[in-house]
């Protein structure tokens, strides 16, 4: 079967994952909060970055390489971290942890994945970046850090977006709950999804065991928290020096959107600043991610990494275009598990890489550097 006939895009993978997890899951990734209208808007202003395209300029083969932190990156685009990954799809850090490191890519494990650092450490080559929602106590913070560096994680992501549990409406009216229980309701959605069934039947309703295995004791949680939120803090400046104090390599400031922060987090040590609204997930009035990365950008000459509304190939280079040096996914990576199963991430890796290829040569780009000269 030619995957690229049946799957040319994101957005068909998406629409074969629907039909293929359960409807409660697919609510859970593909919402966002309150009326959504922050997810609406980054897709509105992405599509507001326009290009030149450029005649005359002959053959070429793009270079789509990218050095960050020391390590050349053969494609600009990885894996972001995502919660309850396994959720979406079984054994799905696994999965993603394997292409990743197979492509080159930076592959991202959260805190509340459903995998402990240790469970995807032989899937890695040294380029996991893992991602800390910030434990309260220093002992547990300290524990997470070793383990996440012995498992061949070498960068920090610390995720600053999350102050608050947000309100999700859209995935607590599809019934879901954390930790997920599977009601008569649920059942019968499972029940239409064979491949899902079987693959979760056969590894266990997927939970969040790092943070479990330090709150073995935790009671008192609604039917919308989960652990996680009684474990972890707030993070202040004093937080991100201490994290920076007790990590040694890369650290990624993730959630970033005003240009104004930007001094204080180099001050800090940070070594890259990650714009991104949490993809609309956390905040409905919030600006979109593309149009606060020009300020961003302009304010600092550490690496810029940038998420939140990508939907193809076209969209990495617009956010190239605008000043990021690199570009995470989380939400295509999983719809393309969902439409595929293991072949789904090959896919996407494929399929991102052509539309860049013809995108920039189009513009007659042949660096990625080079299609910040076709903005119009």
């Amino acid at each position: 079967m030619d995957l690229f006939q049946k799957y040319p895009a994101i957005s068909d993978l998406k629409a074969k994952a629907r039909r293929r997890i359960p409807w409660f899951v697919f609510e859970y990734l593909d919402s966002a909060t309150g009326t959504e209208a922050t997810q609406a808007r980054n897709r509105a202003k992405l599509d507001e970055v326009l290009l030149m395209p450029s005649i005359l300029h002959g053959e070429f083969k793009p270079d789509l390489s990218v050095d960050m932190f020391g390590r050349r990156y053969p494609l600009p685009f990885g894996v972001s971290p995502v919660g309850m990954s396994g959720l979406f799809w079984p054994n799905a850090e696994r999965l993603l942890a394997a292409e990743a490191t197979r492509q080159g890519l930076p592959y991202g494990l959260s805190t509340v994945a459903s995998r402990t650092p240790e469970d995807v450490a032989d899937c890695l080559d040294g380029n996991g970046w893992f991602q800390v929602y910030p434990p309260r106590d220093p002992g547990i913070r300290a524990d997470m850090l070793k383990r996440a560096k012995d498992a061949g994680f070498h960068a920090l992501v610390l995720t600053v977006d999350v102050p608050v549990a947000s309100r999700r409406e859209r995935q607590t009216r599809s019934g879901l709950t954390s930790p997920p229980k599977l009601t008569p309701r649920l059942l019968t959605q499972v029940a239409r999804c064979p491949a899902w069934a079987l693959g979760t039947a056969r590894l266990g309703m997927p939970r969040m065991r790092l943070i479990d295995g330090y709150a073995d004791k935790v009671t008192g949680l609604s039917s919308t928290e989960h652990v996680g939120y009684l474990l972890r803090t707030s993070p202040d400046w004093d937080y991100l020096k201490a994290l920076r104090d007790g990590w040694d390599g890369p650290l990624i400031v993730k959630g970033v959107l005003d240009a104004r922060d930007v001094p204080a987090l180099e001050a800090a040590g940070v070594d890259a600043i990650w714009v991104s609204n949490h993809a609309g997930r956390q905040f409905d009035g919030a600006p979109s991610s593309i149009e606060v990365l020009p300020g961003i950008r302009a304010a600092t000459r550490l690496p810029v990494i940038f998420d939140s509304g990508i939907e193809g190939g076209l969209d990495i280079c617009r956010a190239l275009a605008l000043g990021a040096d690199f570009v995470m996914m989380g939400r295509a990576w999983h719809f393309a598990l969902g439409a595929l199963g293991a072949a789904g991430p090959a896919h996407l890796v494929d399929m991102l890489t052509k539309d860049i290829v013809s995108n920039m040569g189009q513009l007659g780009t042949p660096r990625l550097a080079d299609l910040r000269s076709r903005l119009i």
